[in-house]
């Protein structure tokens, strides 16, 4: 794989959503027989759906995908979370690809696909099967407080990976990603990197992550601290940023988020992690961010100022706060609502596989069972 990238190219890269299809998606909510606004923020979606469409109809959605970027994060061996940094994350992971996880048991429920991508999950490399973790970078990643979570080319080769999975899911013909992330510690490794980013200090993005306690928190917190100490001389160069506390899932989203919007591939953000991300691209591309909506508020400080800084607007508040891209497939149903609103031929779900019927016994043979 090619070990270096060329950021600057984004910048022309990035193309605007289209102007003419949002307008006449406005125009075309004006011709139903509804009331001016009658359908409140779903007007809203759907224009925004037409203008990354692009051309003169709007489709309505029909192939949408979870994607769940997976990784260890060394800094979580401090203790920062409720969940176990020895096998928490292979556990999560496990219980993704069987369907016992809340979000496959939704994407089953929404007619959503599931993909999980394991960049640097601490475990052996045959755990999961070669189409779970052929892009694997490492095993683990760095403790960003006193140390680097990647090498340079390890941050430049999970970036080219996050671009290569955004080009596979457009030529699948994928036509909106649910974007999450799976790992545990992330939201300390998020925190690090907003908050160097919107230039505060660590009280004030370290958030509660897995439902930790005053005492975790203010471990968590110092933790932040001297992580940013080592972000702030690197702010300048994106990738050394990802290289320095970041992590092999963090540099693939990025890559992959800016390699979306270049394939016009609409993508929802889920939480802190997967905002972080959007932050560092939006520094390679200011345009990148209006391929994107946001999910949700998940009450991590850090989430609140990324957002901000976007200037996204959450789509729900359900009060979410466990990740794993279950908040942005929450918002699949609105969407979904606004593209079929909008739609002039409506969406028709393939028709199930025929089942045999049950055969039930009849009152004669239950009879004589007496």
């Amino acid at each position: 794989m090619d070990t270096t990238v060329d950021l600057d190219s984004f910048t022309s890269l990035v193309e605007r959503p289209d102007d003419a299809a949002r307008r006449a998606a406005e125009d075309r909510w004006l011709e139903l027989d509804k009331p001016r606004g009658g359908l409140g923020q779903l007007e809203e979606l759907g224009s925004w759906l037409a203008s990354v469409q692009g051309g003169n109809r709007v489709r309505a959605l029909s192939a949408p995908k979870v994607l769940l970027f997976a990784a260890d994060h060394g800094i979580a061996a401090l203790g920062l979370s409720k969940l176990p940094a020895d096998g928490g994350t292979v556990r999560r992971v496990h219980a993704a690809l069987d369907g016992s996880a809340p979000v496959a048991k939704l994407a089953r429920r929404f007619g959503a696909g599931l993909r999980v991508i394991d960049l640097a999950v601490d475990a052996d490399n045959e755990e999961f099967g070669f189409e779970v973790s052929r892009y694997r970078v490492r095993r683990g990643s760095g403790r960003i407080d006193v140390e680097d979570a990647l090498t340079a080319e390890e941050a430049t080769q999970a970036f080219r990976i996050g671009m290569a999975i955004a080009d596979e899911e457009a030529d699948l013909g994928t036509d909106l990603v649910l974007l999450g992330d799976l790992g545990v510690g992330s939201t300390a490794v998020a925190a690090v990197l907003i908050g160097a980013l919107c230039g505060t200090d660590a009280a004030a993005v370290c958030g509660r992550g897995s439902g930790i306690d005053d005492k975790t928190w203010m471990v968590k917190c110092a933790a932040i601290r001297d992580s940013l100490r080592r972000a702030r001389p690197v702010l300048g160069d994106q990738l050394a940023l990802l290289a320095a506390t970041g992590g092999a899932d963090f540099a693939a989203i990025t890559g992959f988020l800016l390699q979306a919007a270049v394939r016009r591939l609409p993508v929802v953000l889920d939480g802190v992690v997967s905002a972080a991300c959007a932050l560092i691209a939006q520094r390679i591309s200011f345009r990148a961010p209006e391929w994107w909506r946001a999910a949700l508020l998940t009450g991590e400080p850090a989430l609140a100022k990324a957002y901000d800084r976007l200037t996204l607007t959450p789509l729900h508040d359900q009060q979410i706060t466990m990740g794993e891209g279950l908040g942005a497939l929450l918002a699949l149903p609105l969407l979904q609502a606004a593209s079929d609103a909008l739609a002039e031929e409506p969406f028709v779900p393939a028709p199930a596989a025929p089942r045999e019927p049950a055969k039930l016994p009849t009152a004669a043979e239950l009879l004589g069972r007496l």
